[in-house]
């Protein structure tokens, strides 16, 4: 009669007492069933694929303006300093050619991915965004990101009917059409290069005069692009209007902004913006130290034209006059936020 493990496993422990140590070893070693002891992944064939990730660190294209060669040694900050950091987690979806999507997480540097045997699509993203919504993610085509709406009641209508919005969070995103997983015993190398989706403009406000009696500062860009399409990094073709805070410097007001970049731009990575009637217009808000708010509005539109995803953005000549900045009695405390909140209204997931 066949004895069962756990019965063989019992009666190895009654006569371990009794036996000497190597004859032990043989019972205790008999007791262990072969595919209880056997390693089937590391021994038998399978979908045996690793992720290996590598990050793309570019904060803009530099397009005809060449910022890396032309950057200016007086400015602040090098050009190196608005790269981004890499994304802490990947988010992977597997998209077969027939049945359901698939999801799964993996660290910044990659690792095993699993996915079943067959031809698939293959889509990644960086998955510790804050401010990002992603949207109809079950269909390949149509995937996409967009950010949450927020309000800023002293703000004047730059575009009409343009949606006001946060920044993005730093957005990568890679994509792998027609691949191939096999059965095989050892462990097959993806390499997965996560490109930005999310770049970073440089603004700089250069004041004329009357810096002296501005608190604080605070702007908006309109017409940017409302959302990017993940498969691709293509952009959508509706615009939104996107809200930054500023710094004050000795020469002005300066500010680092994200975006997905212009409206209804190529999956082209290096393609410059077609220079279409679309415009783009800068503002800039400004609160004096005396409590009074003045806005100003720039036309910004060959700038973006040549810079759609990052780059430096610059007006210069702004002027707050002594009379705006002597009036009343300059008791404005700038140790108070006196603007107000933002109202965050998070969109429905679609």
């Amino acid at each position: 009669m066949r004895i069962s493990y756990i019965r063989l496993l019992a009666a190895s422990h009654r006569v371990a007492a009794h036996l000497p140590s190597c004859l032990l070893a043989v019972v205790l070693l008999a007791s262990c069933r072969k595919d209880l002891c056997y390693d089937h992944d590391s021994h038998s064939a399978g979908v045996k694929v690793n992720v290996v990730a590598e990050w793309e660190l570019e904060w803009e294209r530099p397009y005809d303006l060449k910022w890396p060669e032309s950057w200016p040694v007086h400015w602040p900050y090098k050009y190196d300093d608005f790269r981004p950091k890499a994304a802490e987690g990947i988010r992977a979806i597997v998209y077969p050619e027939a049945g359901s999507h698939s999801e799964g997480n993996l660290p910044r540097e990659g690792g095993r991915f699993y996915m079943p045997e067959g031809t698939h699509d293959l889509m990644f993203y960086n998955n510790d965004t804050e401010y990002i919504v992603f949207s109809d993610i079950t269909h390949l085509a149509s995937a996409s990101a967009t950010t949450r709406t927020v309000t800023r009641s002293s703000l004047p209508v730059l575009h009409s009917g343009e949606r006001t919005v946060n920044q993005p969070d730093q957005l990568y995103g890679s994509f792998r059409k027609g691949y191939t997983a096999r059965l095989t015993l050892e462990t097959v190398n993806l390499p997965v290069q996560m490109r930005p989706l999310t770049y970073t403009y440089y603004i700089r406000y250069r004041f004329e005069a009357g810096l002296q009696y501005v608190a604080l500062a605070r702007g908006a860009l309109a017409g940017m692009a409302e959302s990017v399409y993940l498969m691709d990094g293509h952009t959508g073709d509706n615009a939104a209007t996107v809200l930054f805070d500023a710094s004050l410097t000795d020469w002005g007001i300066e500010a680092r902004m994200n975006a997905f970049g212009v409206p209804n731009h190529s999956a082209d990575y290096y393609t410059r913006a077609d220079g279409s009637s679309a415009r783009y217009t800068l503002n800039l808000e400004v609160r004096l130290k005396n409590g009074k708010m003045l806005n100003y509005n720039f036309d910004v539109t060959d700038q973006l034209n040549a810079q759609p995803r990052g780059g430096v953005i610059q007006v210069t000549g702004v002027e707050v006059s002594d009379e705006d900045g002597k009036e009343g009695s300059g008791g404005f405390d700038v140790s108070v936020d006196g603007w107000g909140e933002w109202v965050d209204i998070p969109l429905p997931l679609k």
